[in-house]
């Protein structure tokens, strides 16, 4: 019984060391290895966020893609719906028959190249709702944008005949008027008027804020801002429309100067404000270098010379605002005219005359704000027909020049 006993104490010491052992590498195993659903679990969450994670990348790609695709898509219908040439001046004649659908009138259109895309200009016609398009015949420009054509068409502003003018560099608007009232076009006196109320035409041109607050003195405070150049308009428009034409094609040229300016010299600004000078001054300048000058190589070089004397404190001594003084153009300039008293004689007052003498062109312009960079402070005709000058640095060099000059004459 002892015997058996003591293998029943083996048998259960085995056994006991044998479950100790199972339980201890069961720990270890614990310890090492999560259970199989706490592992299932993990996986099916981490599967949750990446799926979720896809999702989301998918969506904010599909909203990118379609946010981006509309902002081009809308640029290019507004881009659609701009003028062909805002600078356009030619008449193009287009006829509309009787009875057109908006398709037909959208492919006339275009067949004149008058709107840039015709199917995004019919669907506009649709989406605003414009209808009741008059049939005839049409004088249009590229410079017109859609919804102008559109309500042009819908007016039935037919043809209208139309006239041409001229207006030459260097005129002033007392001359300019007159040579309106000649041609038919407009009365003198009313065009001048108007050439006096600025206030009519300054929402619509920002360029006329360079007119001075001190007005007094200025004859015509439009004068320098009509532009020369060769205008078309329709037959009857009045003086105020004639004005206004002018008036915008100062703007566009003005413009252009700027850009030219802006491109070879990026401190013309700061120049002009070192020097105390406004725009203004610098349109008044430009007109006495129109006025002065005959060749067009010496336009930079007689508004060096103007500079020259403004920066110096000297008389600008400029015959051309002693010929504004006068009202009339003289061969000659007699000693008595210089001593005229008035505020436009350049040879009696300081700086600058109170305003422009006339209209210059863009070449006189481009020149009084990029003049030549010289030490000349005269000048002379040669007298030799050629319209060119004698320039110097001193008086002795001018009279000697002068001298030159009368011999020749």
């Amino acid at each position: 019984m002892s015997e058996n006993n003591g293998r029943h104490n083996q048998e259960d010491g085995k056994q006991s060391t044998h479950s100790e052992l199972s339980r201890s590498n069961k720990q270890k195993a614990d310890e090492n290895h999560p259970p199989v659903d706490e592992e299932e679990e993990y996986e099916q969450e981490y599967s949750s966020f990446s799926g979720f994670k896809i999702v989301l990348i998918t969506l904010l790609t599909i909203i990118l893609v379609v946010g981006l695709a509309g902002g081009i898509g809308a640029y290019y219908v507004y881009a659609n719906l701009q003028p062909v040439d805002d600078e356009s001046e030619e008449i193009i004649e287009i006829e509309v028959p009787m009875g057109s659908s908006g398709t037909r009138i959208a492919s006339i259109l275009k067949e004149n190249d008058l709107i840039r895309h015709e199917n995004i200009f019919y669907y506009y016609v649709r989406y605003k709702g414009h209808s009741g398009f008059q049939a005839g015949t049409y004088y249009l420009t590229q410079s017109l944008s859609p919804e102008e054509i559109i309500e042009l068409l819908k007016e039935g502003r037919v043809h209208q005949e139309t006239v041409r003018f001229t207006i030459a560099e260097g005129l002033t608007i007392d001359q300019i008027s007159v040579h309106l009232e000649n041609e038919g076009l407009a009365n003198a006196d009313r065009f001048k008027e108007l050439s006096n109320q600025p206030e009519l035409f300054e929402e619509e041109f920002a360029f006329l804020s360079y007119l001075p607050e001190e007005r007094e003195d200025i004859k015509y405070l439009l004068e320098g801002f009509l532009f020369p150049e060769t205008y078309e308009i329709f037959q009857g428009a009045d003086e105020e429309v004639i004005i206004r034409v002018m008036l915008s094609q100062f703007d566009k040229e003005f413009n252009r100067i700027v850009q030219t300016l802006n491109t070879e010299d990026e401190g013309w600004e700061q120049k002009l404000e070192e020097r105390g000078l406004t725009i203004f001054d610098m349109i008044t300048l430009a007109s006495i270098v129109e006025r002065e000058a005959v060749v067009n190589d010496e336009r930079k070089t007689i508004a060096g010379v103007f500079h020259n004397r403004l920066e110096d404190e000297w008389l600008l001594q400029s015959c051309a605002t002693v010929q504004f003084v006068l009202g009339k153009q003289r061969d000659r300039i007699l000693y008595e005219d210089l001593a005229v008293e008035h505020p436009y004689n350049s040879y009696i007052n300081e700086g600058l005359p109170p305003g422009p003498i006339a209209s210059p062109g863009r070449e006189s312009i481009l020149a009084t704000f990029n003049p030549e960079n010289h030490e000349y402070y005269f000048f002379v005709t040669k007298k030799d027909g050629s319209g060119s000058h004698h320039f110097s640095r001193t008086f002795e060099e001018h009279q000697q020049n002068d001298a030159q000059s009368r011999g020749n004459f």
